[in-house]
């Protein structure tokens, strides 16, 4: 094994051994970690949403001291996928069945379960609960850019909140719409777009779930005339609030003031 991976290490020593057990325990570690850092910020962010603080600035800061970094740091609608959902019940579980309670793990499933829902209780609370006869934009449907993975994905929990409430929804996702046909079928209040500007057409708010670049660096001059009111929740804070306040809109992020 040293002598396949040699060419990969000849600026330090990237291979580490260790014994079956502890190498399953690293794996499932790392996860568990990184979704850690995810729920923590989440956290944080519903706490500087309440102080009237602004949680990229909070992770700007924390993030310049070298012994915290800058990985897995931003605030957001809930983690999703298999691998951080999966590991950490996979360590809970293992736990369980030696006697352990691993408190903080539970803590921190239990922050993205709750997370999930925060785009659809800001939803509500702006329209006062009458989401019937609404129809909302939706960007993104993957759990992730990159992938068109919708397990677990925030997405799944907002839509189908929106639906329960009587609500409709035009959604567009780069690779993922295939994957939601798959999963919901043929539905009268779920439709898709073929560009993100197309599915704004006569929406009362735009709803982003997932940061794929494409979403980034929209014109909101066009935004702002496609959609039927200049609304967006924006789920991975994308945008500055500034910005769209400047263009007479309303921004919903995440740990970043109600109404910016």
């Amino acid at each position: 094994m040293r002598e396949v991976y040699s060419p990969f290490q000849r600026n330090h020593n990237r291979l580490i051994v260790m014994d079956i057990r502890s190498a399953e325990l690293t794996k499932y570690a790392a996860n568990a970690m990184l979704a850690t850092r995810i729920s923590f910020m989440n956290e944080l962010a519903n706490l500087a949403e309440r102080l009237g603080a602004d949680i990229e600035h909070v992770r700007k800061g924390i993030d310049s001291d070298k012994r915290i970094g800058y990985h897995f740091h931003y605030a957001g609608c809930g983690y999703g996928g298999s691998c951080f959902p999966k590991d950490v019940r996979a360590l809970k579980h293992t736990a369980e069945e030696l006697g352990l309670s691993l408190k903080i793990l539970q803590a921190v499933e239990d922050v993205n379960n709750a997370q999930k829902s925060v785009l659809l209780n800001k939803i509500s609370k702006r329209f006062s609960e009458k989401l019937k006869g609404k129809h909302f934009a939706l960007w993104g449907l993957s759990f992730k850019p990159g992938t068109d993975d919708m397990r677990e994905a925030t997405s799944r929990v907002v839509m189908e909140g929106l639906w329960a409430r009587g609500a409709t929804i035009t959604a567009y996702d780069p690779v993922a719409m295939k994957g939601a046909q798959h999963i919901y079928g043929d539905r009268s209040d779920l439709h898709y777009a073929e560009t993100p500007l197309e599915a704004l057409s006569n929406a009362d708010a735009l709803i982003i779930v997932t940061e794929w670049k494409v979403f980034r660096s929209p014109d909101f001059e066009a935004v702002r005339a496609t959609l039927k009111n200049f609304i967006i929740f924006d789920g991975r804070n994308l945008f500055e609030p500034d910005e769209i306040k400047a263009l007479s809109g309303e921004y919903y992020g995440i740990g970043r003031g109600e109404i910016c």
